[in-house]
């Protein structure tokens, strides 16, 4: 147990051996499973800063969060495999999966945004700093030797999903007058 927070801690530090490790380490998906899903919670617990903090709203947010970041893992990968690659290239989603993973550990202080002084602001900083950690991560799973490359694919596929993710929230999210 202790060498999976210590992973949560060097992915959240972004550290690039941190982030080589995981990626070879075949025995680790379910610990960066486990860190995606405590993300996810984390997201719904501190969306009670935001709102009444019922159930309803904690089981949304969690949903929509697991559910955002699955669909942004796999377009992901196919964008950086298929439209984005360098000639060296080569990654699994097994290896995309772990990296990125691990990079959402950032998300776990979210939980501090149910206090609604920082609501706002806790959000903003984790979420950038996963975006970070995704950036490495990306960058060592699928070889990249240029940032902007990692950038690039982070970012287009962040922007598919966050369409998508506010379509799911109109659609089925509560109803404010």
């Amino acid at each position: 147990m202790s060498l999976f927070f210590y992973r949560l801690m060097g992915a959240a530090m972004l550290d690039r051996s941190m982030y080589e490790g995981i990626e070879a380490d075949r025995s680790i998906t379910g610990q960066a499973a486990a860190a995606v899903v405590l993300s996810s919670l984390a997201a719904g617990f501190g969306a009670g800063g935001w709102f009444t903090g019922d159930l309803r709203m904690f089981a949304m947010v969690s949903a929509l969060a697991l559910v955002t970041w699955v669909a942004w893992a796999v377009l992901m990968h196919q964008i950086g495999t298929r439209i984005l690659p360098e000639r060296q290239t080569s990654a699994t989603l097994g290896e995309l999966l772990r990296t990125i993973g691990f990079a959402a550990a950032p998300g776990l202080f979210m939980v501090f945004a149910a206090f609604p002084v920082v609501t706002i602001p806790v959000f903003a900083v984790t979420i950038a700093w996963m975006f970070a950690a995704m950036l490495v991560g990306v960058r060592h799973a699928l070889d990249y030797t240029s940032s902007w490359r990692a950038l690039a694919v982070c970012g287009l596929a962040l922007s598919l999903v966050l369409v998508i993710a506010f379509a799911i929230g109109a659609i089925f999210g509560p109803t404010v007058y």
